[in-house]
């Protein structure tokens, strides 16, 4: 028995990671095939325990297809502001807001994705987060602001993080 095929538990699940970083992993049966073609045998049920003690989760591709991915930790290097833009700008497609929700459109499948993130970022004007398939609503901390309202001011530092225009006027 090879000293890879004996690797632990951590061990195998930072190599799941890289893997998951660096491909497109569309199964737990894909996975296990990759992670033999790295000399580490392992079963499709332990797959599963690793991808769950990831974190992982299922998000869609530029062609659609769903694929694993681990959303990025808080306590790496970045500034929530970084990891917020890159997050922002792959995935939020519209924003809009209400006095005390904004609401985020993303591509079917990917609301999570950026609920995670924003709710990682510990933005102290949110009050949370909540994510569907496509949508994601994000309630304000402080609905007794100024008339200017306080998801107006949180949803245009929103759309700036993922590099939209603001909404433009609508005539009566």
């Amino acid at each position: 028995m090879s000293e890879r095929s004996r690797m632990g538990r951590t061990q195998r699940q930072h190599l799941v990671s890289k893997l998951l970083a660096g491909e497109q992993v569309t199964s737990q049966e894909q996975l296990v095939d990759l992670l033999a073609a790295e000399g580490v045998t392992s079963t499709q049920a332990t797959v599963s325990r690793d991808l769950v003690d990831l974190g992982a989760i299922k998000v869609r591709t530029a062609e659609g297809e769903p694929a694993y991915a681990i959303p990025e930790l808080p306590h790496e290097q970045r500034a929530p502001d970084d990891h917020l833009r890159r997050v922002f700008g792959d995935w939020v497609v519209e924003v809009a807001a209400t006095d005390t929700i904004v609401v985020l459109r993303t591509p079917p499948g990917s609301a999570h994705v950026v609920g995670s993130a924003l709710d990682r970022a510990d933005l102290p004007e949110v009050a949370g987060t909540v994510a569907g398939d496509d949508t994601l609503f994000v309630v304000v901390q402080d609905p007794d602001a100024p008339t200017s309202g306080p998801a107006a001011a949180l949803a245009e530092r929103l759309r700036e993080l993922a590099g939209l225009h603001p909404p433009t006027e609508r005539e009566p």
